[in-house]
């Protein structure tokens, strides 16, 4: 078994040529590159792969946002195929006032093409906050950033062809600049990847099921996907082996890797099936104003600790705990009515989808059974 991290060691000495072009394994990653501690080093105008690695050769495994990260910036700093690549325009804008949490990074893969990394989720509290925010909102602070760095990234290399991809959230905001872009930037887009993100609100699927843009777009989740099946998708989807299971299977460096592509499941699991199905009858049967107080409520009780991130949150639970515990009976009885009203559905939305599995399963027991049965009557 294999992945993105062993390709390199593959391929890695393999440049891109017609012969050897680029593929979805290498556009992981460059989705998962946007994810390195570029705002922990001086950046120029003008990097490089190679000289990025340098600067980040220093740095121990534990200061990367995952495992793995510092194995793959390694990598690609020796590999023919990457370490020339020109890194430019690398920006983060982090504001916990507004709720945004979002950061690009563009790679030129030629003098002809380009490719731009999205940041997905890291650990902060209220970068975690904007993803649930999708919940209820139809548009949401980060996508709207990654729709404008498109729009100037276009403007900036108006010659180059563009592709975009992002893991977890910021494949969510890679489609969202593609679908919500004017058509004279469409038609530059070569195509749109997109790693376990999140779907859509109903309302900004139906300004683009129809669209060219659509052809462009994949997405691609793991088989037990959770992250990747919320809300709507209307793209082509590809289910990726994953070494891992349920939500751990979200970590990209657990997705496995043949020659130059991903090995490719024929479904997801009846898990991430009925996971699907829980949260979408809980979302249909709750109000975007009862979702907002819900969660608005939750993410309160996390930011009640002043921790920053849940790694601060969760290394000190002694002091933590209590903090929250204060807050929550600071809550309005209307807000605790709602928030008791929203856990009550999730788990009548999960028993109802259980219920019918268990149903279906009982049935198709039925049907085997009077199918062997008419055989043997057929026989005698």
């Amino acid at each position: 078994m294999a992945n993105i991290n062993d390709y390199l060691r593959w391929r890695g000495d393999i440049k891109f040529s017609k012969d050897y072009p680029f593929n979805e394994v290498d556009s992981m990653i460059l989705a998962r590159f946007s994810y390195l501690l570029f705002d922990k080093i001086k950046m120029k105008r003008v990097e490089t792969i190679e000289s990025i690695s340098l600067k980040m050769k220093d740095f121990p495994d534990n200061e990367f946002l995952y495992n793995g990260d510092k194995e793959l910036i390694t990598n690609l700093g020796t590999s023919l195929r990457f370490k020339d690549l020109k890194v430019t325009d690398y920006v983060k804008n982090n504001n916990k006032d507004s709720e945004e949490q979002f950061s690009a990074i563009t790679i030129h893969l030629s003098y002809r093409e380009l490719y731009i990394s999205y940041l997905g989720t890291d650990m902060s509290i209220f970068g975690w906050k904007e993803d649930f925010n999708m919940g209820f909102m139809d548009t949401v602070p980060c996508q709207i950033a990654g729709r404008e760095y498109l729009h100037k990234i276009s403007l900036k290399y108006p010659q180059k062809k563009i592709q975009l991809g992002g893991h977890s959230k910021g494949g969510n905001v890679a489609i969202f600049a593609a679908v919500t872009s004017p058509r004279r930037i469409q038609m530059k887009i070569v195509k749109v990847y997109n790693y376990d993100g999140p779907g859509f609100s109903k309302s900004i699927i139906n300004k683009y099921e129809n669209s060219d843009i659509l052809k462009k777009i994949e997405t691609y989740i793991p088989q037990d996907s959770i992250i990747g099946r919320v809300l709507n998708h209307k793209e082509k989807t590809t289910i990726v082996y994953s070494l891992e299971k349920g939500i751990l299977e979200h970590d990209i460096f657990s997705w496995q890797v043949f020659k130059d592509d991903v090995i490719r499941l024929p479904g997801n699991t009846k898990s991430s099936e009925a996971i699907d199905k829980t949260l979408t009858n809980w979302i249909e049967t709750t109000t975007d104003e009862q979702r907002k107080i819900f969660i608005d409520v939750i993410f309160d009780l996390f930011y009640s600790t002043n921790a920053n991130t849940f790694i601060e949150l969760a290394s000190n639970l002694k002091v933590n705990i209590p903090k929250i515990l204060k807050k929550y009976g600071e809550i309005s009885k209307e807000d605790k009515q709602v928030l008791t009203t929203m856990i009550i559905k999730l788990i009548k939305s999960n028993l109802g989808v259980r219920k019918d599995d268990g149903i279906k399963m009982l049935l198709g027991i039925k049907d085997e059974y009077l199918n062997k049965l008419k055989k043997v009557k057929e026989r005698v």
